[in-house]
């Protein structure tokens, strides 16, 4: 009996501990089993700190950094009565969709094709190093699909070089530039979309580029990016 006794206030220590007494107020800390990172050591935003040497917990950003998925109008968001526009839109535009109503267009838009200060051989450049950056990785440098991701058993992503990549009629190896163009923005099956890090101008440069990769390729019988 001694034993029931002494296993009851023990176990009735246990939850009086782990639950504590229902109602009470103390002034102390409440004991934390699991703190779960409840404290942490750090700088809330707009707070004051007297780590630096200006009295604020916020910093400013590093000069010449821009946050990604931003980016800096070249001209002011309201340029006398007509608004520029913003680099990351919304709108329903072929420029903005890469789509004429249900169908995906095919072409470059008027906003790029009309702007001579736009379309030049720096475009295609910019495309070119934007293809490096976020598309070569599984895609290929020529377009291929067989970029360094394929060498490490992930499938192989889509290939802008097969037979027929440059005749509308074939369905499986060609895609309009709008489909293209949607693809980067919204992504499709494994690839994820890259509307929030690549801006709508150079998305249509990537399309561009592809487009050079192709041609290039057919004349020269050769899958190589341009140099």
């Amino acid at each position: 009996m001694k034993y029931y006794f002494l296993s009851f206030l023990f176990v009735g220590a246990i939850l009086v501990s782990a639950f504590g007494f229902r109602g009470s107020k103390s002034e102390l800390p409440p004991l934390e089993v699991f703190p779960d990172m409840d404290h942490q050591a750090k700088i809330k935003y707009q707070a004051v700190s007297e780590f630096f040497a200006d009295g604020r917990g916020a910093r400013m950003p590093v000069k010449g950094t821009v946050p990604m998925g931003f980016e800096i109008p070249a001209k002011p968001a309201v340029d006398g009565a007509k608004p520029a526009r913003v680099a990351f839109t919304n709108g329903i535009s072929y420029y903005d969709t890469g789509k004429m109503g249900d169908f995906y267009g095919d072409g470059l838009p008027t906003e790029i094709t009309g702007d001579k200060t736009v379309f030049n051989d720096a475009f295609i450049k910019r495309g070119e190093q934007r293809y490096a950056i976020h598309c070569a990785i599984c895609h290929g440098a020529s377009g291929n699909g067989k970029g360094v991701t394929s060498k490490y058993g992930i499938l192989t992503a889509f290939s802008f070089q097969q037979p027929g990549n440059t005749d509308p009629a074939n369905a499986a190896a060609y895609r309009a530039d709008g489909a293209i163009f949607d693809v980067i923005t919204n992504g499709k099956g494994l690839m994820g979309g890259y509307g929030g890090n690549i801006t709508v101008r150079d998305r249509w440069a990537i399309v561009a580029y592809i487009r050079s990769l192709q041609l290039a390729a057919k004349e020269s019988g050769v899958t190589l990016p341009l140099q």
